[in-house]
């Protein structure tokens, strides 16, 4: 994560390896919503992952005495080259009163970890989780992003989870 916390310090565009999973309607906290903990750009979960309406993404936090701290701070700007879309940082990702011990905050086998919202709302359960397994891979991801990289845009799920 040390990577991650130099480039959103000093805004630097910094590409590198991140473990990528999704989040949907179905499973986000609590369950059935779009409720996300950090808005910035979007009241609920969501966008369509352009540069001006990214999709939300979840990060690792840690609390200690009462106090939260998201390992990326709300707001930083990530590229997924593999889904061809802008996210921005909005939520956080691992539940209870350690988070700092799961995998969100920890990472995986030495990349950062992060969740996008794939959205799910308007689908089934069942294809969210499809989206979901479809994007969890290692990806090349780009920390404060030039605004002019190639999009598909659309939610995730709703406009058929393509990865490229």
């Amino acid at each position: 994560m040390t990577k991650v916390k130099a480039a959103t310090a000093e805004r630097k565009t910094v590409q590198l390896t991140a473990y990528i999973t999704g989040y949907s309607y179905w499973d986000n906290t609590p369950p059935g919503s779009a409720e996300i903990a950090r808005p910035v750009v979007h009241r609920l979960a969501g966008g369509k992952g352009s540069y001006s309406d990214p999709i939300t993404l979840a990060v690792g936090h840690s609390i200690a005495n009462g106090r939260q701290t998201l390992d990326v701070p709300a707001g930083t700007r990530i590229y997924l080259k593999r889904l061809r879309k802008y996210a921005i940082v909005e939520d956080v990702c691992g539940d209870g009163p350690r988070p700092q011990a799961g995998p969100c905050h920890t990472g995986h086998r030495g990349h950062p970890w992060f969740d996008i919202y794939v959205g799910g709302a308007g689908s089934t359960a069942g294809r969210a989780q499809a989206c979901m397994n479809r994007i969890t891979a290692l990806q090349t991801v780009i920390i404060h992003p030039r605004k002019d990289l190639p999009v598909v845009a659309g939610a995730l799920t709703e406009s058929g989870c393509r990865v490229f």
